[in-house]
């Protein structure tokens, strides 16, 4: 820190609470300060008691806040959960640890708070690991030529699907995810919070934008969120693209049903599908496979475990195999032992470990999204038992690939 003492505490006037929004912007460089609308709601925009600042020679240079939520563990289990956002520090006192006094002091906090794990989506893919996150799920962009990308015949048809009212969706939307969210790990609440952050976006920008659910009216049970790009020759054009931002189908009869009306809009050349999952089976769908091609794939969540008892314990696991791991935890050091995992749950054990890993690693682990033979291949696994390897491969195997579909 040369010399300098850093302050760190929890933000609670609406000035404060402002100027740390803005220290975020300006730390991202690419967003724009906060508007008089932002300025006016942000008591609502933030939860109370999650904004940290810290104050460097009495000047606020850093900042970092979480909201309360739950995640989704392998096995259907929903565990308390801080989704961290908005990490900033001004440019004039990077290069001083502050992100990391301020970043270790927030670890802290959630731990006290009882939470079991914590996640970001990281803007830098280098900064995150030394604090214990690693990347737990990923998302694919799929791009559909629709003029090849009809179903194949035979599929379902799906339920029915109708568009609302731009502006009602806020009323709509988060009474259906909350009615309906499914049981896929990496799922996380979207709270009151999330929704206004959506709304205010959505507004705030000129494009066109259409909500479409799924289900008889007062019992849908999916949505779709879309808007079309590059409209300035949207009559002429032959590459007319629709965005879908926000796929929420959490049945087969939801998925299919929304896929078949974004597939049938008409006007449409192209369809992409953002934050899609790694494994959504839209290209075997299809009578032309190559009709969909996945044109990216990004990290989604980056998860710290908090409380390794609790997340091991709570997940579900497959096989009949046993493993012992021990995990180091240089912040949380109570997390720091030797865990025996079985079919039945987790338990600290004094018996010789097989594997051995840091927090971060088991966070990669954790939901099923990356195989400890993999990590182990990265370097990120010391093996002392080749048998553990494939016993943890196989115990920690899931149905289907852990995703959330947001950002925060």
């Amino acid at each position: 820190m040369s010399g300098e003492t850093p302050d760190i505490r929890v933000l609670t006037t609406d000035d404060e609470l402002i100027e740390a929004g803005n220290i975020f912007r300006t730390a991202m460089i690419g967003f724009p300060p906060l508007n008089e609308q932002q300025r006016g709601l942000i008591g609502k925009l933030l939860e109370p008691g999650r904004t940290l600042g810290v104050f460097v020679d009495g000047r606020l240079a850093a900042t970092s806040d979480s909201t309360t939520s739950t995640l989704t563990l392998p096995g259907g289990a929903r565990v308390s959960h801080a989704a961290v956002t908005h990490v900033g520090v001004l440019p004039s006192y990077t290069r001083r640890g502050i992100a990391t006094e301020l970043l270790n002091h927030q670890l802290r906090d959630i731990a006290d708070r009882g939470e079991v794990v914590a996640s970001l989506r990281a803007s830098e893919a280098t900064i995150y690991e030394r604090f214990g996150y690693a990347v737990a799920s990923s998302t694919a962009t799929i791009e559909v030529r629709t003029g090849r990308g009809g179903l194949r015949p035979g599929i379902a048809r799906g339920g029915p699907v109708r568009l609302i009212d731009p502006g009602q969706e806020w009323d709509v939307l988060p009474r259906i995810y909350a009615a309906h969210r499914g049981a896929r790990a990496g799922t996380i609440d979207r709270n009151a919070t999330w929704w206004l952050n959506q709304q205010l976006r959505a507004e705030a920008s000129p494009a066109a934008r259409y909500v479409a659910v799924h289900g008889p009216a007062g019992d849908e049970n999916g949505f779709v969120r879309y808007h079309p790009i590059d409209t300035d020759a949207w009559f002429v054009s032959d590459q007319r693209t629709v965005v879908v931002d926000d796929l929420f189908a959490p049945t087969e009869d939801a998925y299919l049903g929304l896929l078949r009306f974004l597939l049938d809009l008409d006007l449409v050349d192209r369809l992409v599908f953002n934050l899609a999952p790694v494994d959504d089976p839209l290209p075997w769908l299809l009578q032309d496979r190559r009709a969909a091609q996945v044109t990216g794939v990004r990290d989604e969540t980056w998860l710290r475990v908090v409380d390794v008892a609790a997340a091991l314990d709570n997940r579900s696991y497959a096989g009949t195999g046993t493993v012992t791991v021990r995990i180091e935890d240089p912040v949380l050091t109570r997390n720091t032992a030797t865990y025996a995992i079985t079919a039945d749950g987790a338990e600290i054990t004094t018996a010789p470990a097989g594997l051995g890993a840091d927090i971060a690693t088991l966070g990669a682990a954790l939901l099923g999204g990356t195989r400890w033979s993999d990590l182990a291949l990265a370097g990120l696994v010391r093996v002392h038992d080749a048998a553990a390897l494939q016993a943890a491969d196989e115990l920690f195997a899931v149905p289907q690939a852990p995703h959330s579909g947001i950002y925060f």
